[in-house]
Parts: structure tokens; C-alpha cells; sequence
């Protein structure tokens, strides 16, 4: 008996090119948030589509080369920009980065609901007009059928004031099953003096099943809304290369374990995210440190496999 293949997990957001200026030279790489999720769970094994908006030119080439070298499908309609996106970064003397942006943001024609899995967004590509009111069609009609993860990865350069993206931003996390975020997001987002754990609180009760903030490190908290406590998460102790792509591999990493479990993927997944207990969950946090630290202990956004995250398993059997 023929088995059905499995449903791919879509990501819709930006794919572009980081042009890094230093010392009077200049490097190109594709990035992108949401590219970066998507070539993380392809390389765990799930099968994984890409939405996007780049064009039909070298620097489009790129991207596309890329998502074929870590077996992402690209969504047809992906290459119909003008020109494709960069992200101009200027390094000073320490290595810190002051940013510029030449791009824009549309939303090519999407799968259907029902021909996917599971739908993850984020960053500038949910907020930033025109694209952005497509996004949050896509994550509204997913949420029915569905589930749909969401991570804000605040960009101040692209999204303006935290005022202007705030109730946008809290729009699509109402009506997300798993939200993460990064202190630094919430702290743009809701002011310095504002506790995290109480975003995460107010977060929670606008309707997710699952809040988690990561932490650089210091680890991440995670609530649950079926769960009273918050858990925190100790990072893995790695030597650090950089942390290009850290925040996209925990993603990555805690969305995979969520779909081997059955808790993503689905209504009745779904319903069981909201039911799930700590028991549950563990090991899916487990799996996003592991992954997270495997990409900082190498440069760039590096995309662990099951097999390296096996090998970390296997020295550290508590993280099982």
C-alpha cells in the first residue's frame, strides 16, 4: 500500500542577499530569517517550501542555488521582483553593524491551506507593506486548518517605530500556535523596563499555545498554556564562533521536534499543542538548544542534521 507523502512545511518571508562592507572590502551571503528556518528544518529532514520575493538576476541565482543545495523548494512566483533584496551591513572597528536597505516586499501566489503542513513566518516580511497584509491573510487562513508559528525578529531599520508595528505584530501572535522571540525583540518592542516575563504572560493569554523567548546566553523561558510554571532552558556550552543565525536555528530545531511529535502539523495537532504538558514539550526545547549551539559553534547560519544532533544526544543523554 502506497504511504501519502508527507505535507511540506511552508516558510513565507524574506530571502536576500547580506552584503557585509569591512575595511574597504565586501562579502555577499543569502540570508533571510525566515530562508534561514526553512534550510534548518529541510536539514532535520523535513520536507520544506520557501514564499519569497527575489528576481531573476545573479544575486536571485544565488538564492535560489542555495535552497537547491539544502533541498528547500522554492514557491513558484518567488523570482517575479524587479531586483532582489539586499541588506547592506557596515562594520566598524568592533565588528558592529549599522544597516542599510534597498528591497521590497510582495507575497507570490501560495499553496493552499489544506497542501500544507504547517505555516512559519516572521521578521520585517510580516509587517512591511504591501506584503506584509498578504502574510497575514496566509497565517489567518492557515490558523483554521492548520498551525502556524511566528517569529517578530524585530528590524527597527525596516519597521519604523515599535508604535507603528506593535498591533500588527500582536494581530498575528493571536491567532500563532508556537510564538518565539528574543529578549532584544521585546525590549524594542515594550521598553527596557518592561519584564519579559510578563510579555510573555500577555503574550500567552492573546491566544498561543506555546510562547518562548531566547535569551543569547543565558538559555530561553518558555510558558505553555497548559502549564501554570515557566520553564528556563540552559543553553549548550559550545565555543562560539558567531551567532549569524542562532535565533532561526533554535526555531528550526524546537519546530522539528514539535512536528515529530505530532504537536505541529495539523487541526488535531493543534489541539493537542493546547493540551500538552511540560513532559511534552522538554524535548522539543531540547532539540532547538542543541541546534542553535551546533550553529553558533560554526560560522555563518550553519543548518545542523539529525545525525550531528544525535551525536550532541548522545554525550548528553539528560538532554534526551
Amino acid at each position: 500500500m502506497a504511504t501519502t507523502p508527507e505535507a511540506p512545511v511552508l516558510c513565507l518571508g524574506e530571502a536576500l542577499i547580506d552584503v557585509v562592507h569591512r575595511d574597504g572590502e565586501s562579502t555577499e551571503h543569502v540570508g533571510g530569517s525566515p530562508l534561514n528556518v526553512a534550510c534548518g528544518l529541510a536539514a532535520l529532514g523535513h520536507p520544506t517550501e520557501l514564499a519569497a520575493w527575489w528576481a531573476n538576476d545573479p544575486r536571485g541565482k544565488a538564492i535560489e542555488e542555495l535552497l537547491a543545495k539544502n533541498n528547500v523548494r522554492a514557491v513558484a512566483g518567488s523570482s517575479q521582483a524587479e531586483k532582489t533584496a539586499v541588506a547592506m551591513a557596515y562594520l566598524d572597528e568592533q565588528g558592529r553593524a549599522t544597516y542599510e536597505f534597498d528591497l521590497e516586499w510582495k507575497v507570490p501566489a501560495l499553496p493552499a491551506p489544506a497542501e500544507i503542513s504547517h505555516l512559519h513566518t516572521g521578521s520585517f516580511a510580516a509587517t512591511l507593506a504591501p506584503g506584509g497584509n498578504d502574510v497575514l491573510r496566509a497565517v489567518k487562513a492557515q490558523s483554521i486548518v492548520g498551525t502556524v508559528s511566528y517569529d517578530p525578529n524585530a528590524r527597527p531599520n525596516l519597521m519604523g517605530t515599535a508604535d507603528q508595528v506593535v498591533d500588527r505584530i500582536e494581530e498575528i501572535i493571536s491567532v500563532a500556535d508556537v510564538v518565539k522571540a528574543s529578549d532584544e525583540d521585546i525590549e524594542w518592542l515594550y521598553g527596557k523596563d518592561t519584564p519579559v516575563e510578563d510579555i510573555m504572560r500577555k503574550w500567552l493569554a492573546m491566544g498561543p499555545a506555546m510562547v518562548v523567548v531566547t535569551r543569547g546566553p543565558w538559555g530561553a523561558y518558555a510558558r505553555l498554556a497548559n502549564e501554570r510554571d515557566m520553564l528556563v532552558i540552559d543553553p549548550l556550552n559550545v565555543e562560539l564562533a558567531d551567532t549569524v543565525g542562532a535565533g532561526d536555528s533554535f526555531m528550526s530545531g524546537m519546530l522539528s521536534a514539535l512536528l515529530d511529535a505530532g504537536l505541529l502539523g495539523s487541526a488535531e495537532a493543534k489541539s493537542r499543542l493546547r493540551e500538552a504538558t511540560w513532559q511534552e514539550i522538554v524535548p522539543a526545547l531540547h532539540r532547538a538548544t542543541i541546534t542553535s549551539g551546533l550553529t553558533v559553534s560554526h560560522n555563518g547560519a550553519y543548518a545542523p542534521n539529525r545525525d550531528e544532533v544525535a551525536q550532541v544526544l548522545a554525550a548528553n543523554p539528560l538532554l534526551g
